[in-house]
């Protein structure tokens, strides 16, 4: 029976509540439209993006049992699967039993009518080489013919039956015997031994590559009398290439003691008790300091748009400037860039990322509901917004439009699914403890390269937004669990208090806000003083630059008095208001013009009589003095026009001295011609330059040539054109690195083809660009593995950031 046909039989037997189950963890199986048979719905739980979806929340045992099944090869009963993962009994064996109901649930492995545990035919395919085993003897053998099959058994002294099938029934019962295996081991040739045991031990995907011409598997040491009895199978499929051991063979020569990995009992942190109380004012205390310096962030983006890399993503030195305003640190900046992004807060405005209507309708609002939007935005961001060097310890700019990480989401969805697994009233007492945890719940969830412990940067996240504290999760990283926004909000609002709408302004020249100030009373301090601190209270300063600063926005002295006044806890201090009051006296004493050029004379009435021309009133002339005007036009459109109507006019230099306007002719720049002797330096010069010249063509010739071929020659466009692609790897190719020309395309996709070394120019998600020199190419779109010679080390580049291919 196929995997498809004993699906339907399996889900046609179970009970509605059972099948129910089925359907919830599987839900895009079950999308409209809503499949109408179970055979139907079957297809549906066997198609590889939905068996992909299904992986990321499996816990680490699951996907140990779910690799061990596939080791094990087609369907394999539950002693089997139990024995080769050494949970035959206790408490192994019921956690085994409880993983096999989960992944049941989600329609990953199910059982037939004997007991056999079938899987899903893509989640087989998830694994190479599943426990670094190969295939079982009967699939390695599905070319051999009757007579190959009768020299196996011969070799290893067994009578050969009649046909085929019996042969084959024979061979694969005989390796299927370890103690049969192990005898006829035991009676190898020292090398064959040596060699057996290799292969038998080698790691999980593990890759040996064979190059052209090197030699097959009947050159390796002791290979010739393994492969006589079945104990290797030369590959059929890759001439020359390594002989495969069997599965049977190798789980033979591991022998009885081996088991595959299987860890069902998450990790023991080291705990510490934990008061709720103390975890909820920690968490509280996190939470306000971020949504006050988030609002601190968000309000310096709309003062100053930051600017954008030509490569996309606010660099490093905008990130910079906008903590130095906030007085927020990196990390937190970060944050609120990509949550404010993820929550429609901001948005992309040209070369600048600028705040959107929505800011504004945020900004009025109560801290808590700021910060639930801001947490609902984390909680679903498929990145790590802190992380801010890449695999290459370079920067990584902030909003770079990277390409969704499904594994950074699941990782965050499994650091509140451990700590909300911990025991009540306990916390870990170092948060890098849970790192482990969440590689356990979450064993395809990613870390950011440059963290010194799995999972520092997202656990450092989680506390910044009080979802952690003190090692454990607060009623924020609850409500985030349970994907619940309204209780969300209602956890923020108790977690948070109200804004504050009141400063309390010293003597001192300080103006003090406890809690996460109002957005009328930021606005208003920010436009006359600086910021010095945020977090649980900020703190502005007025000093004489912050005051002119708001009399240059219109503000007057008395409107600025009276609107501190208002927002002051007590009467505003006198040095303040004398500091308003000196400022504004000597404001706009001194008044700056726009002009482009100045226009000045010995002759008052002359000077007037320009001012009042008509004809020159396109030159805005303004007198400033009786001898002077300035004109906002540039000094050679004034100097035309003033002769335009008759005067005589002279233009004066920047030092004041009277500017000659002398014409002078034209001269075509000639290129010199090389001379054809001269000194052995000329020589070597003319040499230069015959190289950099093309070599010479015989005219004739190439019109020939040209006349002859077609005009244009079509790219290929299987389905427009129906020229078709050179190569499959060619269309794969063309389909993702869209920024190369056909003639790139085909050298890249030679050189994966027929492992040859390739240069190319690529643009890092930092925006650097680099020029690399790769060899052992293999294509997994939309990404290239190769090895990189300039960082002498495996590496894994994005397909549409090769911007240029060259030969190597």
């Amino acid at each position: 029976m196929t995997p498809r046909s004993t699906l339907a039989a399996w889900l046609g037997g179970l009970d509605a509540p059972r099948l129910a189950r089925v359907l919830a963890t599987r839900k895009d199986a079950a999308a409209s439209p809503e499949p109408r048979t179970v055979g139907e719905l079957a297809d549906r739980l066997q198609r590889p993006g939905s068996v992909a979806l299904a992986l990321p929340p499996l816990t680490l045992p699951s996907l140990q049992v779910a690799e061990a099944l596939a080791a094990l090869g087609g369907p394999a009963s539950r002693g089997a699967l139990a024995k080769l993962l050494g949970a035959t009994d206790g408490e192994a064996a019921r956690v085994l039993d409880t993983t096999l109901e989960g992944l049941a649930d989600h329609a990953l492995l199910w059982p037939d009518g004997t007991g056999d545990l079938h899987m899903a035919a893509s989640l087989r395919q998830a694994w190479d080489a599943p426990l670094g085993l190969d295939a079982p003897l009967e699939t390695l053998l599905a070319g051999a013919t009757s007579e190959e099959l009768r020299a196996f058994l011969v070799a290893l002294g067994i009578k050969p039956p009649g046909t085929k099938q019996q042969r084959l029934a024979a061979l694969v019962e005989h390796h299927s015997d370890p103690a049969a295996v192990a005898d006829v081991v035991a009676r190898a040739p020292a090398a064959t031994q040596k060699l057996l045991a290799r292969r038998a031990q080698s790691a999980a995907g593990q890759r040996q590559f064979t190059m052209y011409g090197s030699q097959g598997p009947d050159f390796e040491p002791g290979a010739r009398w393994a492969l006589d009895r079945g104990l290797l199978i030369a590959d059929r499929l890759r001439y020359g290439g390594p002989a495969r051991m069997p599965v049977e063979v190798a789980l033979a020569l591991r022998g009885p003691g081996w088991h595959a990995p299987f860890d069902p009992f998450p990790p023991s942190p080291q705990l510490a008790c934990v008061d709720s109380v103390e975890v909820e004012r920690e968490a509280a205390a996190a939470a306000t300091a971020l949504a006050a310096q988030a609002s601190s962030v968000l309000s310096a983006c709309s003062a100053s748009a930051p600017a954008r890399l030509k490569s996309g993503g606010i660099g490093a030195r905008e990130l910079a400037r906008l903590g130095r305003a906030a007085q927020a640190d990196d990390a937190v900046v970060r944050i609120t860039l990509e949550t404010a992004y993820a929550a429609g807060l901001l948005d992309r405005d040209g070369d600048r990322v600028a705040p959107t209507g929505a800011y504004d309708a945020w900004a009025e609002q109560e801290p808590a509901e700021r910060l639930a939007v801001l947490l609902q935005a984390w909680h679903n961001l498929a990145l790590t917004p802190a992380q801010a060097r890449d695999e290459d310890n370079k920067a990584l700019p902030a909003l770079a439009g990277a390409p969704p990480c499904g594994g950074c989401l699941e990782a965050r969805h499994g650091l509140l699914h451990a700590a909300a697994r911990l025991p009540a009233g306990r916390g870990v007492t170092v948060g890098s403890d849970l790192g482990p945890l969440v590689a356990w719940y979450r064993p395809l969830a990613d870390s950011p390269p440059q963290d010194g412990t799995v999972f520092a940067t997202l656990i450092r996240e989680a506390e910044l937004l009080g979802a952690l504290a003190r090692g454990a999760l607060s009623s924020l990283g609850a409500a985030l669990l349970e994907e619940d926004v309204a209780g969300l909000t209602a956890a923020c609002r108790q977690s948070l208090p109200t804004a504050t709408r009141t400063a309390r302004i010293g003597a001192d020249l300080t103006a003090v806000v406890t809690g996460t100030p109002s957005a009328r009373l930021a606005t208003l301090l920010d436009s006359v003083a600086d910021r010095e601190a945020s977090g649980t209270a900020s703190v502005w300063r007025f000093s004489t630059g912050s005051v002119r600063r708001a009399l240059d926005a219109g503000h007057s002295p008395d409107g600025l008095t009276g609107e501190l006044a208002a927002v002051a806890s007590g009467p505003l201090p006198q040095p303040l208001s004398y500091l308003i009051a000196d400022t504004a006296r000597g404001h706009g004493l001194v008044r700056i013009a726009p002009g482009a050029c100045v226009i000045h004379g010995e002759e008052p009435a002359l000077l007037t009589e320009l001012a009042a021309h008509r004809k020159l009133a396109k030159l805005g002339l303004r007198q400033l003095a009786p001898t002077v005007l300035v004109s906002r036009s540039p000094l050679d459109a004034t100097l035309a026009a003033l002769r335009a109507e008759g005067y005589a006019p002279v233009a004066e230099t920047a030092d004041g001295t009277v500017r000659i306007e002398k014409i002078r002719p034209q001269r075509a720049t000639a290129v010199p011609t090389p001379r054809r002797s001269g000194t052995g330096a000329d020589r070597r010069s003319a040499v230069r330059h015959a190289a950099r010249t093309p070599a010479t063509v015989d005219p004739n010739a190439l019109a020939t040539r040209l006349l002859s071929a077609p005009p244009t020659t079509s790219d290929p466009d299987p389905f427009g054109s129906g020229v078709p692609f050179g190569t499959d790897t060619e269309e794969i190719v063309a389909g993702y690195a869209k920024r190369l020309s056909y003639t790139d395309v085909r050298q890249l996709a030679h050189a994966i083809d027929t492992g040859t070394a390739i240069t190319v120019e690529y643009f890092a998600t930092s925006g650097n660009r680099t020029v690399r020199t790769l060899s052992r190419l293999e294509l997994d779109p939309p990404y290239l593995e190769a090895w990189c010679h300039l960082r002498n080390d495996e590496r894994v580049f994005t397909l549409s950031r090769i911007h240029n291919v060259m030969p190597s």
